[in-house]
């Protein structure tokens, strides 16, 4: 059977088949758009299942069986690539044929600099300013990061004192900067966008400029291309602090290489969004792009809040689907999501992980962005984050791709880095 034919049978399938129908349609043409090789073969059986002659298992195992046959020998190293069958409603997928790949360009646009000091990093931060860390490096590890069983966002906060505390002074800040892109280069990320509060960086008498100033020269230790986000704090009584976070990134802003955005953190579900007008419609009123964090612990009416802000991207947002007619704005006006898996499951943001929105959210539009948000704290990395997604869901190479590049376009950064990051994600896939 031809596309062609294929096409045209889809179109007059009866009424009873036409749900699942829909979904090899959806599959085979999200393939075609990722320009994947869509065989005859594969529409047969397409057919043949929508027609309730063989099973989705019985597809899988005849996929697996006739590209087997045809590819016995695998001589490089390989990712799956897959086509998209559907199953009880919703897509999986099997094997289709090896794609050789080169080394990812990975990019990771929602990350904390005070959720990404790991073992290593406190120890020499802690060595540099005369600090006393426990001895013994699980002791250490507890309170840098939370365990599998980790059981609320509570505990899971509890592990960001330590690390501020290592990042007083001048040298711990900059340090630190320069420490954690050189990890993050090294576990090959490409682009980073790494936020932070200055606010929360003054407990020894520095000045928020002062922090800037201190990250920024961090930031020229590294070659790793990164750029800055300076958070506001959700909290009660820093109304000053939060605006003064605002005045230093218009002085600071830069399309690149610098300060690029800002950004509201902490804890939603306590500070709601909408108390937070008055910062952000400064920032509005200074041109300066922002992302908040909306729809992780709050519902979609945190996400909806944060648009009408002017949000031209939204952290986490795994609630978003909450709201038939947000999500319609989200996919409709291309508002990319920042989403953290791992980070997700750990502060229980998503009770049942099966559940994580990533298929519904990608099979409708949804500019879908994965990240970091606090890889000490997680344990992870971009790489994992990846692998967790292709564990649990089944996530391809070719979504990966569209991931990436959909990281490109949300980036905070000018058009020549983002030729520049497109250029390598094509070449890599």
């Amino acid at each position: 059977m031809t596309k062609q034919e294929f096409d045209k049978y889809i179109k007059n399938v009866d009424e009873s088949k036409k749900e699942l129908a829909a979904s090899w349609a959806i599959g085979i043409g999200l393939q075609q758009v990722d320009r994947l090789n869509v065989s005859e073969y594969l529409l047969d059986l397409a057919k043949r299942n929508i027609e309730g002659e063989i099973s989705i298992a019985e597809v899988k195992r005849l996929i697996d069986e006739y590209y087997d046959k045809r590819c016995p020998s695998r001589k490089y190293r390989y990712r799956s690539t897959y086509t998209r069958i559907p199953n009880d409603s919703k897509l999986c997928y099997t094997r289709l044929r090896g794609t050789k790949m080169k080394n990812i360009p990975y990019i990771d646009l929602h990350c904390h600099l005070d959720g990404s000091i790991t073992l290593d990093i406190a120890r020499k931060l802690a060595a540099l300013q005369n600090i006393e860390l426990p001895a013994d490096d699980a002791e250490l590890e507890a309170k840098l990061s939370v365990p599998e069983s980790c059981e609320s966002l509570n505990e899971f906060l509890e592990c960001f004192a330590l690390p501020c505390s290592l990042m007083q002074t001048i040298e711990g800040i900059t340090e630190s900067v320069h420490l954690v892109q050189e990890k993050m280069k090294g576990q090959g990320i490409a682009y980073l966008e790494l936020r932070f509060a200055p606010q929360k960086h003054c407990d020894k008498g520095l000045t928020q400029k002062q922090v800037i100033d201190a990250a920024l020269a961090g930031l020229k230790m590294s070659d790793l291309h990164t750029n800055l986000i300076l958070c506001l704090m959700r909290d009660k009584g820093n109304e000053k602090e939060n605006m003064e976070t605002i005045e230093l990134a218009k002085e600071y802003l830069v399309k690149d290489g610098g300060v690029v955005a800002v950004d509201l953190a902490g804890a939603e579900a306590l500070f709601p969004t909408a108390d937070f007008a008055s910062p952000f419609a400064k920032a509005k009123e200074y041109g300066i792009p922002f992302t908040i964090h909306a729809g992780e612990a709050d519902g979609a009416g945190s996400v909806h809040t944060a648009l009408d802000f002017g949000a031209k991207r939204i952290g986490h947002g795994v609630r978003t689907k909450e709201d038939t007619a947000l999500l319609e704005y989200i996919i409709k006006n291309q508002i990319p999501l920042e989403m953290c898996p791992n980070s997700n499951r750990q502060t229980k943001s998503v009770d049942d992980m099966s559940k994580y929105p990533i298929w519904e959210y990608l099979a409708k539009g949804v500019k879908v962005t994965i990240n970091t948000d606090d890889p000490a704290i997680c344990r992870t990395t971009i790489a994992k984050e990846f692998k967790y997604l292709e564990d649990k869901f089944g996530i391809t190479a070719a979504d990966e791709k569209i991931m990436l590049l959909n990281a490109t376009d949300a980036a905070f950064t000018d058009a020549a880095t983002k030729a520049a990051l497109k250029k390598a994600i094509e070449s890599a896939f």
